[in-house]
C-alpha cells in the first residue's frame, strides 16, 4: 500500500481519500480504521479491581467454563465481554483467532512448532504453550506466509 501525505495551507479541516481498483477486504479495514472515533478500550477484572488492559501487553484471550480471560505478563483477568467481542476490540493486525476458544497476540509468539501432524504449537514470549486447533491452522498458515 502506497502513502501519500500532502500539506495544503488552504485545507481547514484533515481529509482522507482512499484510491483503489476495487473494495478489498484491506479497503474496508483501512476504511474502518480511519472511521473510528472512539479508541476500543478492554477492561479486566482482578478481585475488586478494574485495569484498562493494554492490548500490546495481551499475550493471549481465552474461553474456559463459560467465561473469558485475558493473559498478560502482570496476570490473568477476568473480562466482561464474549470472546467475539473482544476479538472485535481487538486490532486484526496483531491478533489472530487460534481456536472456538481462544485469541493470540502475534506480536507475543516467540515461536510456531509445525511439527506437529494437524496442528501447529503455538510458544509464547512467556514460554506458555498453546496449540492451534485444526479448523484454523490453513489460516495461520496463510497469516505466516507458509
Amino acid at each position: 500500500m502506497q502513502v501519500e501525505v500532502r500539506i495544503d495551507p488552504s485545507v481547514t479541516e484533515p481529509k482522507v481519500i482512499v484510491m483503489a481498483n476495487e473494495l478489498t477486504e484491506e479497503v474496508n479495514a483501512l476504511v474502518q480504521a480511519l472511521s473510528e472515533s472512539e479508541p476500543k478500550m478492554i477492561a479486566g477484572f482482578r478481585e475488586d479491581t478494574v485495569t484498562v488492559l493494554d492490548e500490546k501487553d495481551i499475550l493471549r484471550i481465552y474461553a474456559a467454563n463459560g467465561k473469558v480471560y485475558a493473559v498478560l505478563p502482570t496476570g490473568e483477568y477476568l473480562l466482561r465481554l464474549r470472546l467475539y467481542e473482544a476479538e472485535e476490540r481487538l486490532k486484526s493486525s496483531r491478533f489472530v483467532r487460534i481456536s472456538n476458544s481462544e485469541i493470540i497476540n502475534l506480536k507475543k509468539v516467540r515461536s510456531f512448532d509445525l511439527s506437529f501432524t494437524g496442528t501447529i504449537c503455538v510458544i509464547l514470549a512467556d514460554g506458555s504453550k498453546t496449540y492451534v486447533s485444526r479448523r484454523y491452522v490453513s489460516k495461520i498458515k496463510e497469516v505466516l506466509g507458509i
